[in-house]
């Protein structure tokens, strides 16, 4: 249980810090991580980081593979979460 709690503390730490990390280097035109990357991330357990990111940085929100995605990877997870608590 502590290391499923653990996993999901690291995955949405580095998920934040990449959603914000991509927002900074759009702004600055610099080169950027691709979508495929953020997705990754919201999906092997960084959803719920990746939707704070995208809320308080206006990131990718207008993009619906990220505006639908990301919601449905949290309920994944908290689904699987679940599972493993019950």
């Amino acid at each position: 249980m502590e290391l499923l709690l653990l996993y999901y503390i690291v995955t949405n730490l580095l998920a934040f810090m990449t959603f914000f990390f991509d927002k900074r280097r759009a702004k600055s035109s610099e080169w950027r991580i691709s979508e495929r990357t953020l997705l990754i991330l919201v999906w092997i357990g960084g959803a719920f980081g990746a939707y704070l990111a995208m809320r308080l940085f206006r990131h990718k929100t207008l993009k619906p593979m990220f505006r639908i995605g990301v919601p449905i990877a949290i309920l994944v997870h908290a689904g699987i979460t679940g599972w493993f608590i019950f």
